[in-house]
């Protein structure tokens, strides 16, 4: 088992990976920046994106020039290969940043989007986890070599169904892989709260033997807060330093103070799901002081016989309980008794 993938199982708190991707929008300095702030939110993990305009999409793409998103159609001001460009980063600049975390104490890795960049990621920086992008969960080859890096994989499931994670899961699981993270992911920017289905990581808890986890992209932290009361013991969540900034995720992702309120969050709820056993959590004091006793009603003499008229239930519970009434009826008193006293066993004959 991996040091990361043992500290995933032992933590008392979630894994929160603070999802940087593009936006940076390729100034490094800004991206060195905003690793400081996730440090200082309290988040484990700074994650970047590798790749270049060659490996994530093909000329007809670019030819096109439409964006994913409405708000970046038809633009007059840059074309999308030149946009994809300006946002990617250089494998110089990726050492630079994981020297920039490594500085701030805090965990590097990125998503790599072609073979080479795997190897980079692997052989170079010597990221302490593989991250998968939902959009390569059912690119089986690129999986397989994934897999054969001996490296953890946090895998994201966006876009696909139960049989394509399998497949996935499978190949990873042939190629040598031991340590899978999977998470839950709808990848919409953002999606409707119904459309997230928490619920979903049930089904991938019970099917896979692996640790499972949340890739939000939902606005705010409730959602993401609630996907730790699910479970979830890794959460990622794309980080900006402000949502208006021109770009792909800002609008969706968490600021500083956002990221703290949820690293925050996660860990009381973390915290406060506790263990499945049940037993009393409350001191035997206060147990005591909020349980009822068996009282008498009126006084009575010695040698009466005890019967439900001649017996009532109150505050504090340090004597006789309500529920071992039927040890008492038909008990004969071994002393005297005054009205509203609380009755325990040394009272019986």
């Amino acid at each position: 088992m991996s040091v990361f993938y043992d500290k995933i199982l032992r933590r008392k708190s979630p894994y929160i990976i603070a999802e940087v991707g593009a936006n940076h929008n390729g100034d490094i300095d800004l991206a060195k920046k905003m690793s400081a702030e996730i440090k200082l939110a309290g988040a484990d993990c700074a994650k970047f994106q590798s790749w270049s305009k060659d490996s994530i999409f093909a000329k007809c793409k670019y030819d096109e020039n439409k964006f994913l998103a409405d708000d970046y159609r038809d633009r007059s001001d840059f074309t999308m290969e030149e946009i994809v460009e300006k946002f990617s980063v250089s494998e110089e600049e990726l050492l630079t940043l994981k020297e920039c975390c490594d500085s701030e104490g805090l965990d590097f890795t990125s998503t790599p989007f072609s073979p080479s960049e795997l190897d980079f990621l692997v052989d170079d920086l010597d990221a302490p986890f593989i991250k998968v992008a939902s959009m390569d969960l059912s690119n089986l080859p690129f999986l397989k070599l994934i897999g054969q890096k001996g490296k953890p994989v946090v895998l994201s499931t966006g876009l696909s169904s139960l049989w394509e994670i399998d497949q996935a899961i499978e190949t990873l699981e042939e190629a040598g892989c031991q340590d899978i993270a999977i998470l839950h992911c709808v990848a919409i920017c953002p999606p409707n709260d119904t459309d997230v289905n928490l619920k979903r990581m049930d089904t991938l808890a019970q099917g896979y033997p692996y640790p499972v986890g949340f890739s939000d992209h939902t606005l705010g932290i409730e959602i993401p807060t609630a996907a730790v009361a699910r479970g979830a013991c890794i959460i990622e969540k794309h980080f900006t330093l402000d949502k208006n900034t021109f770009g792909w995720d800002h609008k969706v992702s968490a600021t500083p103070n956002e990221l703290k309120q949820l690293v925050e969050a996660s860990a009381r709820v973390y915290k406060a799901l506790g263990t499945a056993r049940i037993k009393p959590t409350e001191p035997e004091e206060r147990r005591s002081e909020f349980r009822r006793s068996i009282v008498v009603k009126r006084g009575l003499p010695v040698g009466h016989i005890l019967t439900e008229e001649d017996l009532d239930f109150k505050r504090p519970g340090n004597g006789i309980q309500p529920n071992e009434l039927k040890y008492v009826l038909s008990r004969k008193l071994a002393k005297q008794v005054e009205a509203d006293d609380i009755l325990n066993w040394e009272d019986l004959d």
